[in-house]
C-alpha cells in the first residue's frame, strides 16, 4: 500500500511566543472631544449599558435616542470645556489615566515581561484594542484594574462584561484575572488620609466638616443586592478611624444624580446646600470613589457644589483633588497589582 504524505506534512511546528504579562488599568472613559458630537457619541454608549440603565427597553431608548441625545450632549460638552485639557486636546481623565500606567509601568520596570498599559470602558483606547495590543506583544496573561475602589455591578462588573466580550471570539484567548475592590484596604485608607491632611495644611482657613462625596446611582440597584452603598460607607468609616473623626465632621454624602428616580441619599448638593443655611462657613470636598479627577469632581465638584455652598451663605470651600497618579495614589495601585500578579512574576 502506498502511503499518502500531504504536501505540508514537513512545515515546522509553530513554536509559543516568549511568554509575557499584561496589566490593564481601565477607567470609567470620556468623550474623544469636548462639543456635542463627542460628547452625543459617549453618552450613546454610555446609557445604552444594561448595567448602568438597567431599565433598558423601548421605552427608554425613545427616551434616550428622541430627548437625552438631543439635548443633553450640548450642556455636558460646556461643562466638558471648562476643564478639558486643551494643551493635549483631551479630558483629564485620559490624561491622568495615562499617567498612572506610565508611572505603573516605571516603578516595576524591573519586572522585565510585565507589560502596562491603559483603557476606558466607554470611549477610547477601548479595553478591546488594548488587549489586542498587549497579546501583540505576547502577553498571555493579563491582570485587568478596574480603577474603582467600591464595586457596584454598574461599574467594576461592566468592565468583566466588556473583557468577555473581547475574549469572546478569540481563538487563542488570555488567562484572565481581575484586581478586587479596594475600598477598605489599608494602604488605600491611608493614602486618602496622607491626601486630605496635605491638602488641608495648604489651606488659609480650617474646615469646619469635610464632606465624603461619592458617585451616587439609583435605591433600587442597591435594593436588588449591589453591595457598592455599604463598600462606601465601609471606605468613610475606615477614613473616619484612621484620622481620628466623627459622622460630623467626615459627612458621607451622593453626587451625580440622573434622572427623576430615588438615588442613595443624602445628595451632596443638598448637604453642601443645607450646611451652609445651618451656618457652616468653611467645608471641604474629598471624593473618594474617584481614582483619578474627572468632570465629576472638576466641575460638578469645584465649580458646581462650590457655587451653591457660597450661594447659601458658604464662605470658603476646598475640594481635595483625587489620588491621581500622585505618589500615595501610584503606591496604591502598584501595591495592589503586585499582591494580584502574585504566581504570574
Amino acid at each position: 500500500m502506498t502511503a499518502v504524505i500531504p504536501l505540508d506534512a514537513h512545515r515546522p511546528v509553530p513554536q509559543p511566543a516568549p511568554s509575557r504579562v499584561g496589566v490593564l488599568l481601565v477607567n470609567l472613559g470620556t468623550p474623544d472631544t469636548a462639543d456635542a458630537k463627542g460628547v452625543r457619541v459617549y453618552l450613546r454608549e454610555f446609557l445604552s449599558d444594561p448595567r448602568v440603565i438597567e431599565n433598558n427597553g423601548l421605552i427608554w431608548q425613545i427616551i434616550l435616542n428622541g430627548i437625552v441625545l438631543q439635548i443633553r450632549p450640548a450642556k455636558k460638552a460646556k461643562d466638558y470645556l471648562k476643564i478639558w485639557n486643551t494643551k493635549k486636546n483631551e479630558s483629564p481623565l485620559k490624561t491622568i489615566t495615562r499617567g498612572q500606567a506610565e508611572k505603573l509601568a516605571a516603578s516595576i520596570a524591573d519586572q522585565k515581561h510585565v507589560v502596562v498599559d491603559w483603557g476606558m470602558r466607554y470611549g477610547n483606547p477601548s479595553i478591546k484594542s488594548r488587549i489586542d495590543a498587549l497579546m501583540a506583544q505576547g502577553c498571555d496573561r493579563i491582570l485587568v484594574m478596574p480603577l474603582y475602589p467600591q464595586y457596584s455591578a454598574s461599574t467594576s462588573a461592566t468592565v468583566v462584561d466588556k473583557v468577555a466580550a473581547a475574549l469572546k471570539d478569540m481563538r487563542a484567548q488570555p488567562t484572565v484575572r481581575f484586581t478586587p475592590p479596594y475600598y477598605d484596604d489599608p494602604g488605600y485608607i491611608d493614602a486618602l488620609a496622607v491626601s486630605i491632611e496635605r491638602h488641608l495644611a495648604t489651606l488659609s482657613f480650617k474646615p469646619e466638616t469635610i464632606v465624603a462625596s461619592f458617585h451616587g446611582m439609583p435605591q433600587s440597584y442597591i435594593d436588588k443586592g449591589d453591595p457598592y452603598q455599604a463598600q462606601c460607607v465601609a471606605t468613610v468609616n475606615a477614613l473616619r478611624a484612621r484620622m481620628g473623626l466623627d459622622d460630623k465632621s467626615l459627612m458621607l454624602t451622593f453626587q451625580s444624580r440622573f434622572g427623576y428616580e430615588k438615588w442613595l441619599q443624602p445628595y451632596t448638593a443638598q448637604t453642601v446646600e443645607q450646611l451652609a443655611k445651618d451656618g457652616v462657613r468653611r467645608i471641604a470636598v474629598v471624593t473618594p470613589g474617584f481614582a483619578a479627577d474627572c468632570i465629576e469632581t472638576l466641575e460638578e465638584i469645584v465649580m458646581e457644589n462650590a457655587e451653591i455652598f457660597r450661594h447659601a451663605g458658604g464662605e470658603e470651600f476646598s475640594a481635595i483633588p483625587c489620588l491621581n497618579d500622585s505618589g500615595e495614589g501610584m503606591d496604591v495601585i502598584r501595591q495592589i497589582v503586585l499582591r494580584e500578579l502574585q504566581g504570574w512574576i
